[in-house]
């Protein structure tokens, strides 16, 4: 691995980010513009500048550490390695989007070694954190936050405090949702637009003089409609989410409809094989002019073999080592396959348009994860 030189004392100005994946690479690339030292950790070793062997010779030469996982499990797994060489000297910063009460378990961990914790929850795409323009939604004690605005300033456009640890990752969790059915509602909407023959252009016109047009609308609309789903929010990231919602609002008996109906198309394109392509891509059974070649039917062979207990047809994306902990924990063994037309229902599967099969296959999405 590459390294810049460095000294075998850890200094004030020293900055350690622990994972490596979009945001967490841009943040580091921000930070060493703005003049910072800045070494990095990942579970997956990469050719960086400063890449460490460990997270315990990560919190030896810096004081402070930047988490960037994707997760709880790897959350608190982390907070755990290095809580063994943590020191009143350091400060913490948690970014990942976890369940309010990991982020408290985590804080717990730090604190009790005498370091400082700053919960420190992001908003913001590739682009902008390339460009050094996210928005940090942040807790934690006043003297915390006071000493970690200076890093988070070098990433961020905005800081809003929030209130206490847990508070940040329970906003964060609820704009997501907002994030999520914006593209679900927006994908649904150009599925009834195509199926009147009207220009797509045309709808996007008609978005942009309305009330309801929004940044997230701004970003992914044109995108769409090129069928270009190059991640910058994966479908992955964002499925977890949507479950760390929807296992929040049963412990809380909250009936979130929108938010199980994205989950459940998330999940769709996940088990298509699509988990490392922007969420975005939840448009692609919706429309016929950009989807076809990558949103393919089953073969009816195929099919029949499923039916008659067969290999499933689909099986979870892999990981792609950029975190510390499973990036779906359990869902192969919580979320079933898609079901497959069966051979009795073949002639009528033929005759069916486009865009009912996709309706078709909602239901049946539906029915595999136990939601009717």
């Amino acid at each position: 691995m590459e390294r810049l030189a460095s000294t075998s004392d850890p200094t004030h100005k020293n900055i350690g980010v622990i994972g490596l994946g979009i945001i967490g690479r841009a943040v580091a690339g921000n930070l060493r513009r703005k003049g910072y030292p800045v070494f990095v950790w990942n579970r997956s070793p990469r050719p960086v500048p400063n890449f460490v062997g460990s997270v315990g010779e990560l919190t030896e030469l810096c004081n402070y550490i930047q988490i960037f996982v994707s997760d709880d499990d790897a959350l608190l797994q982390t907070v755990e390695q290095l809580s063994e060489s943590l020191r009143p000297r350091h400060l913490v910063l948690a970014h990942s989007t976890v369940t309010p009460d990991s982020m408290r378990a985590a804080a717990e961990i730090v604190e009790r070694r005498g370091a400082q914790f700053v919960e420190a929850l992001f908003t913001g795409s590739k682009p902008a954190a390339e460009k050094g323009e996210l928005v940090y939604y942040v807790g934690g004690t006043d003297t915390a936050l006071r000493e970690a605005r200076p890093l988070l300033e070098a990433s961020s456009k905005e800081i809003i405090y929030i209130g206490p640890v847990g508070h940040a990752s329970a906003i964060k969790i609820a704009t997501n949702i907002i994030t999520a059915a914006t593209v679900q509602a927006a994908a649904e909407a150009l599925a009834l637009v195509q199926a009147f023959g009207a220009p797509l252009e045309k709808f996007v016109e008609a978005m942009r003089a309305n009330a309801s047009y929004s940044g997230t609308l701004t970003m992914k609309l044109p995108k769409i409609l090129e069928g270009d789903f190059e991640p910058q929010f994966s479908v992955k990231h964002m499925l977890k989410d949507m479950q760390l919602a929807s296992q929040i609002a049963l412990s809380h008996y909250l009936d979130l409809g929108v938010t199980a109906a994205a989950r459940d198309q998330l999940l769709e394109q996940m088990q298509w094989g699509h988990g490392d392509d922007d969420y975005s891509s939840v448009a692609r059974k919706y429309l016929r002019e950009s989807a076809p070649s990558l949103y393919e039917e089953p073969q009816l062979e195929e099919q029949r073999e499923q039916a008659s207990g067969g290999e499933p047809i689909f099986e979870p994306a892999e990981s792609d080592g950029e975190k510390l902990g499973p990036e779906n924990a359990g869902l192969a063994d919580s979320q079933q396959p898609l079901l497959a037309f069966g051979a009795a229902s073949s002639a009528a599967a033929d005759t069916t348009t486009p865009l009912r099969r996709g309706f078709l296959k909602q239901l049946l999405s539906r029915f595999s994860s136990g939601q009717e």
